[in-house]
């Protein structure tokens, strides 16, 4: 208090000293305001500061650690920065309302990847299940470290992300997931019409999320997701890889792989030898970018993403599908 009443003295003092300064020379003002702060022994630059000899003392290790421990926080977000870059969105999943192309209202979950804008991957569900079946590939794509299901089914070896392989620590994708309508927990019926218009109406609303590059989305799906994921792809993104695919959306997939040629993008299928009718929809399709992977034994859609069972490995394949598409460092 003593320091503040001083600076008012000395603001006081000076503003004296320029009013007399009026009428005095330079040489005699200077003089004066030299003597007013030498009287005063305060700097004029010199900022106030409260009189702390009542506060606590501080012992000199609690400071070096403080200063320590702002200095570590300040280089881990400087860190975080440079890796994610400073326009990354939030990792934290969210909800986004879109509407189906015959106007059906449906609700799709974001997972922002780490570039703005970025690659994009959406996923399409089989009809056993609903987009919850993607809630371990999902992040492990996102590669951002939201967390993974916490007691994955065994008979569910794809929410089990422990035996998936590395994606490599610079790869980062964002990934959109949606229910197919009326499939929450399964498909109660069949609908290849209003499916086929979710699969459409996902895509249109995956082009406009904030952090999503339109030129660089890719579509993987299983089953009818599989068909949804070809049939969609032809709107415009770079590719679409379809586990057991059986044209269950109305549309042929031969056909829709012909046009997929003919504009540039890759079509890979995978299906089971025992699976007729996917092993004949991967069958039925050719070209130069089209790949058909055919296993062993009659697993459908999800069931070909388990460990040590097919050569290759489907998510080595779906790794090497997305090198193709949108590249991997």
């Amino acid at each position: 208090m003593k320091r503040k009443y001083s600076r008012l003295v000395l603001i006081g003092s000076l503003s004296l000293v320029l009013i007399i300064g009026t009428a005095c020379t330079p040489n005699e003002v200077q003089e004066a305001v030299d003597t007013v702060v030498e009287e005063e022994h305060v700097s004029v630059d010199e900022p106030a500061v409260e009189d702390s000899t009542e506060s606590e003392p501080v012992e000199e290790g609690e400071v070096v650690e403080e200063a320590e421990s702002e200095d570590q926080a300040d280089d881990q977000a400087d860190d975080q920065a440079q890796e994610e870059g400073e326009d990354s969105l939030p990792p934290e999943p969210r909800q986004i309302p879109f509407t189906a192309a015959d106007g059906y209202e449906q609700t799709g979950t974001y997972y922002p990847g780490t570039a703005n804008p970025g690659p994009l991957v959406i996923l399409m569900h089989w009809a056993p299940g609903d987009q919850t079946e993607w809630a371990a590939i999902a992040p492990w794509l996102q590669n951002r470290g939201m967390p993974f299901p916490e007691s994955p089914d065994p008979g569910s070896p794809w929410l089990d992300s422990s035996w998936f392989p590395a994606i490599g620590e610079n790869n980062s994708f964002g990934v959109f997931t949606f229910t197919f309508r009326q499939c929450e927990g399964g498909c109660a019926g069949f609908d290849p019409e209003g499916w086929l218009n979710d699969a459409y109406g996902a895509y249109e609303a995956a082009k406009l999320l904030p952090g999503v590059d339109p030129e660089r989305m890719v579509i993987i799906g299983a089953s009818i997701g599989a068909d949804g994921a070809a049939d969609a792809c032809l709107e415009g993104c770079l590719g679409a890889l379809s586990l057991s695919p059986g044209e269950y959306l109305g549309v042929s997939y031969s056909e829709t792989v012909l046009v997929a040629e003919e504009e540039g993008k890759p079509m890979w299928c995978l299906a089971a030898e025992g699976d007729t009718a996917s092993y004949e929809t991967c069958s039925s399709a050719e070209g130069e970018l089209y790949r058909s992977i055919i296993h062993p034994g009659s697993a459908h859609g999800m069931m070909l993403v388990v460990p040590d069972t097919y050569d290759p490995d489907t998510m080595d394949t779906i790794l090497e599908f997305l090198d193709l598409t949108l590249g991997l460092e």
